[in-house]
Order: C-alpha cells, then structure tokens, then sequence
C-alpha cells in the first residue's frame, strides 16, 4: 500500500516475557521483572526490576543487565525492590506506524495498534501456528510463508460465509 516509506514498531508498554527471562538467570537474581517502554519511532526503554538474593552486589547484578546482548541496545534502568511479584502485569501492546508513498501521492499514514495479555496471545499464536503446520506440506516454514487463512480455525467455507 507504501511501497516507499518508514515503518516503525512500538512494543508495550508491557512486560517482555523474553527480557525479564533474560535477567532471572543472571547471578545474585531472585526474581525479575522488565518492562518494554516505547519511546517512538521503534526506539525503546526498558525498566528492569530485580528483587536481590541476600548477598548480591546489586551494582554488579545492574552492569550484568545492561551489557547483555539482549539489553545492550536499549536505554536500560534498573530498579531493586523489595518483591517483584507485586508488580507483575503480564499485559503488553504495540503499535505500527508506516509513513511513505503510494505512487506519487505522499503522506500516507498507516497503523495497527493491539493490546493484549502477552501469555494468552503468544499461546494463541503457537496454537494456530501448530494448526496451519498441519496444513501444509511436509516441510521446513516460516510463520510469513504459510497462507494467513490456514492460521484460523474451521473450514475455509465455513469462515467466509461466517463474515459475509
């Protein structure tokens, strides 16, 4: 619909199932929690709350966090508190933004926005990744080169005249 443009993903703000993965398994970690905060224009922050072991460096824990690989390219800011399950939310969102060209007519602006429960959604997306496998050829695929419709579940039929 753009052919020439920029687009830019904002995820959350939200908890980073993936991130605060990442900061459990660092040393002197009890428990953790990391928020993806959109700054805009696909530029995030992340805020990186870590409830200590009794005898953790929390300055050491802080430099483990920021220069791992899955940190290191976002602005990062680390929190110590008291317990982490008390702030756990495991809602999430993002936001497309695609600003470009169609033809010779400028200023095209398209977006997609969701917000969602990170969990249930990510489950949901496996579920129907699993069911439209099934679908296809025996094979390796991606998620992009399989048919959106083999993602829904029923019949083809079925789902048309659902809408229609």
């Amino acid at each position: 619909m753009t052919p020439r443009g920029i687009t830019h993903t904002n995820y959350g703000p939200g908890m980073s199932m993936g991130h605060t993965v990442v900061v459990k398994e660092i040393q002197g970690v009890k428990n953790a929690l990391s928020i993806t905060v959109p700054a805009g224009m696909g530029i995030h922050r992340r805020m990186v709350y870590v409830e200590l072991q009794p005898d953790a460096d929390f300055e050491k824990v802080e430099q483990a966090i920021k220069n791992d690989p899955y940190f290191i390219k976002d602005r990062t800011y680390v929190f110590a508190v008291d317990n982490v399950e008390k702030l756990i939310d495991v809602g999430h969102g993002v936001l497309m933004e695609r600003k470009g060209v169609s033809g010779v007519t400028h200023n095209q602006q398209l977006k997609f926005e969701m917000k969602i429960n990170n969990p249930a959604l990510t489950a949901q997306v496996m579920v129907s990744a699993a069911r439209a496998a099934m679908k296809q050829k025996p094979g390796c695929y991606t998620m992009i080169q399989v048919p959106v419709i083999d993602f829904l579940f029923g019949e083809l039929e079925d789902f048309i005249s659902s809408i229609v």
